[in-house]
């Protein structure tokens, strides 16, 4: 086997690790059996796919959601609340990123375009992040009515400025619950 070849391989086995990663902010908030990072990146991708604009490239947005949180198998996926500053975190995860996709050019530009927010398509792919988390807040609301949610629902709310993503969070938080 080439070592490129190689190289791609285990590259391939350590990002496999996403789905078993526990997104940090569920267990801090005591969800049981919380989704893991590669849920939450498939939750992304796939309001991508519903939700892209017709004005922007939707490849480009879903290569942005699918990559954005690949550097969380090396750095952990780290919250507010763990007290890592922002310029640590972004140096951590910079490195991760380097390490794991340095010998995959257009991977590790759709993770730096999302770090820079610069294009349309990481802005977009940002508030996608946002409203997936948003409805999966509101998902274990309703699984766990005892769970404390709201401040993840008003980051959510917060982190929305596109009006047809607010309108979508706006019409989730009025559905019913299913009896």
């Amino acid at each position: 086997m080439s070592a490129d070849i190689a190289a791609l391989a285990a590259t391939l086995l350590e990002v496999a690790q996403l789905k078993a990663l526990p997104r940090a902010g569920w267990v801090r908030q005591g969800v049981p059996a919380p989704e893991s990072v590669a849920a939450h990146s498939f939750g992304v991708a796939w309001l991508a796919v519903i939700l892209c604009p017709p004005d922007l490239d939707r490849l480009r947005v879903l290569e942005i959601a699918l990559l954005h949180d690949v550097p969380e198998v090396r750095a952990g996926d780290i919250t507010p609340h763990d007290g890592v500053g922002r310029d640590e975190k972004r140096r951590l995860e910079a490195a991760a990123a380097a390490g794991l996709l340095g010998g995959l050019p257009r991977a590790l530009a759709a993770w730096a375009d999302y770090e820079a927010g610069e294009s349309p398509e990481a802005r977009f792919v940002h508030e996608l992040d946002k409203l997936d988390m948003g409805l999966q807040a509101l998902v274990y609301a309703r699984q766990h009515p005892n769970l404390e949610l709201d401040e993840l629902r008003a980051s959510a709310d917060r982190g929305l400025r596109d009006p047809g993503l607010r309108a979508v969070w706006a019409a989730a938080q009025r559905v019913p619950a299913a009896g």
